[in-house]
């Protein structure tokens, strides 16, 4: 079982890195925005299963639930911001 989650572990790596090259090369900011967010939700789906691979659940789930909140405010204030400035 434990290969299958370092097996699902490889192929979210693989999806952050797609991501990524969206959020460098998007076309416009909000592209990049949203390609930030997709990899801030991947990073926290990779963190519970390394909490999995490393039978620490409790804990990984307390890092992830912290990332997810910080995931998410940074994505409103950087909206925000952009939205004020009027950038398209």
């Amino acid at each position: 079982m434990q290969s299958f989650f370092i097996a699902a572990a490889l192929v979210l790596c693989l999806l952050i890195l797609l991501s990524l090259y969206r959020g460098v090369f998007g076309p416009t900011v909000f592209d990049r925005i949203i390609g930030a967010g997709f990899i801030g939700t991947k990073t926290i789906i990779l963190l519970l299963l390394m909490g999995f691979i490393f039978n620490r659940i409790d804990m990984f789930i307390d890092v992830a639930l912290a990332y997810s909140i910080l995931n998410f405010i940074g994505t409103l204030v950087v909206s925000k911001y952009f939205i004020r400035k009027g950038v398209k």
